[in-house]
């Protein structure tokens, strides 16, 4: 059952022309000014505990009439639930230096904007996840970090209050080609943060999910919070899964006889798309990216391509490069792309969170559009509740990912942990894309267990799900891994999270048509016994077909593979291993 939460003052005493509360519509929050004049907030379920007060300097008095009721509802293409529906009220403030200061309160948290910066106390929360930032929002995101003044943590920063009762989960939504993305800053005193956007512009709304964990977790509050669709046609727009060679090969996309090799991959598992990585336009032995592409497109393979932004890492950096930064090349090249069958583009390396770089991703999703081509960052900021406004952003990277394991050493021993957290933080602002499931090993080896890796592609939620191995890999799974791979789906009607805690445990339950899929994996280097809480979901008690995927005996890596008449009450999931129930 969801955890009821109320959201109050501290104080009865407020400053005058300023209403007591501003109730959510479901009337589970509320909002109220402090005796200093300052946005605090608490909640109150049988035990009062301050959540957090919000400092955006000297509130003077309630603009006359501000308060306004609104419902948003509306449907996704891709993410994890496809009927959107929230209610919030909002309030207007007018703070001392004339700033208007909007507040929506939501029925699963509150967001506000119209300052420029402001500081957040978060000082009563037990625990907290935070991540240090860069420009590419690749990193771990490490449990009570220490007081570290000045330093600078990347959206979403997770915090927990008490034991396990209540969690906060605060990023930005709504950011626009007039902003600029804000982060954290640590104040030098403990869980006190300042927010300031990435240069002299205006943030977008600052945006705290709030509840339960499994609130947290299921919420869309940061798309239901930004702008409307504005494409008008978006019919074409088809999530998917797709093969990928950067994983194993990661200079293979200028080698046709790589790529082709990976488009026989999606066509023998029925993948939709195959993605030609960096450097295809240094394609060798006299083939060229259209030979690439005509191959794909014969066989029934929809082919995605990647650029270099040329914003960020240019200088030693991958090609191709410069071929979007002006509008009119731009518009020639993405011409190019619709003309010759490309279904869409990665974007990668781009340079943090300044006005610069927002405007020209919405540049780049915009013209992407209008020649109807899928779009991937990489390398780039979170998603701010772009998804919602610009559909065919079916994606983006910003998270440490199998990649790495490409890369450094770090990931092996760190990867099951960071992979139980993930769900709880960054994949519940938007789609990402982590690159999931890989058998064998890149360049460093990864110890994960298979049933571990195989639960990612449902566990981690992204438009485009790119696998991450060998071709030989895949095609030498039983039948019925590839069938499962084969029939994967990358867009949802519902997620529902059954249990877990950041870094321990993950279960979770998506639903694509009439089929669920419960998936879980363990975060530890130890057993971990899991019950699973089906009574959110009566549909799969009475489903048939049950098929249950796990690690078998022993040390080696294999599959147990059976057909169930139920879903267990509890599973026991080896060290970093995993799970999949398909229910139809």
């Amino acid at each position: 059952m969801n955890l009821k939460i109320l959201i109050a003052a501290l104080s009865l005493c407020i400053a005058p022309g300023i209403s007591a509360d501003v109730v959510s519509p479901n009337r589970k929050i509320s909002l109220s000014v402090s005796e200093d004049s300052l946005l605090s907030v608490a909640v109150m379920n049988g035990k009062d505990r301050e959540l957090m007060r919000i400092d955006c300097g000297r509130i003077t008095q309630e603009v006359p009439g501000s308060v306004s009721n609104h419902t948003v509802d509306y449907y996704m293409i891709c993410g994890k639930r496809r009927h959107c529906h929230n209610e919030f009220s909002e309030v207007k403030y007018l703070l001392e230096n004339s700033d208007t200061l909007s507040v929506r309160v939501y029925d699963d948290g509150i967001a506000w904007s119209g300052c420029r910066g402001c500081e957040v106390d978060l000082s009563g929360a037990s625990h907290s996840w935070l991540q240090d930032w860069s420009d590419c929002y690749e990193g771990f995101y490490n449990k009570d970090r220490v007081v570290r003044p000045g330093s600078r943590y990347g959206y979403p920063a997770l915090f927990e209050y008490g034991d396990r009762d209540v969690f906060l989960l605060l990023s930005e939504s709504a950011v626009g080609a007039d902003n600029a993305a804000a982060s954290l800053y640590d104040s030098g005193r403990q869980g006190v943060y300042e927010i300031k956007p990435d240069g002299e512009e205006y943030p977008g709304w600052q945006t705290a999910v709030i509840g339960s964990l499994s609130d947290v977790v299921e919420s869309t509050l940061i798309n239901d919070n930004s702008p409307v669709n504005r494409l008008e046609d978006v019919g074409w727009i088809k999530p998917g899964v797709a093969s990928w060679i950067y994983w194993a090969y990661n200079h293979g996309s200028n080698d046709f006889d790589i790529i082709r090799r990976y488009v026989d991959m999606a066509c023998e598992l029925s993948l939709p798309y195959v993605l030609i990585d960096a450097e295809w336009d240094e394609m060798k032995n006299g083939y060229s990216i259209l030979d690439a592409v005509s191959y794909a497109l014969r066989k029934g393979v929809k082919p995605m391509i990647w650029y270099n932004s040329s914003v960020g890492w240019i200088n030693g950096a991958p090609g191709p490069k410069f071929r979007l930064n002006d509008p009119e090349n731009r518009e020639k090249e993405f011409a190019w792309c619709e003309e010759n069958g490309i279904a869409g583009v990665k974007i990668d390396f781009f340079s943090g969170d300044t006005n610069l770089n927002i405007k020209y991703m919405l540049d780049l999703l915009e013209c992407a559009a209008r020649h109807r081509l899928l779009v991937n960052f990489h390398g780039v900021t979170i998603p701010r509740g772009w998804q919602r406004t610009y559909p065919n952003l079916v994606s983006m990277e910003a998270v440490y990912g199998a990649e790495w394991y490409n890369n450094v050493p770090t990931f092996t021993d760190n990867a099951a942990r960071h992979n139980a957290t993930l769900p709880f933080t960054r994949n519940v602002i938007g789609s990402m894309d982590y690159t999931p499931c890989a058998f064998t090993d890149s360049q460093h080896p990864h110890i994960t267990t298979d049933a571990h890796e195989l639960a990612l592609t449902v566990l981690f939620e992204s438009g485009i799900q790119h696998l991450a191995d060998r071709p030989e890999s895949f095609l030498a799974q039983p039948d019925e891994i590839r069938g499962f791979l084969s029939e994967l789906p990358a867009a949802w009607d519902d997620t529902l999270l059954l249990g877990g805690y950041p870094g321990d445990y993950v279960v979770m339950a998506r639903k694509n048509g009439n089929e669920w899929y419960i998936c879980g994996i363990n975060g530890n280097d130890a057993p971990r016994e899991i019950t699973i809480d089906t009574d959110r979901v009566p549909e799969v008690k009475n489903g048939r077909g049950m098929t249950l995927i796990t690690d078998g005996p022993g040390k080696d890596k294999s599959w147990r593979i059976s057909e169930i008449e139920k879903v267990p009450s509890s599973i026991i999931m080896k060290p970093r291993g995993g799970f999949i129930i398909r229910v139809k």
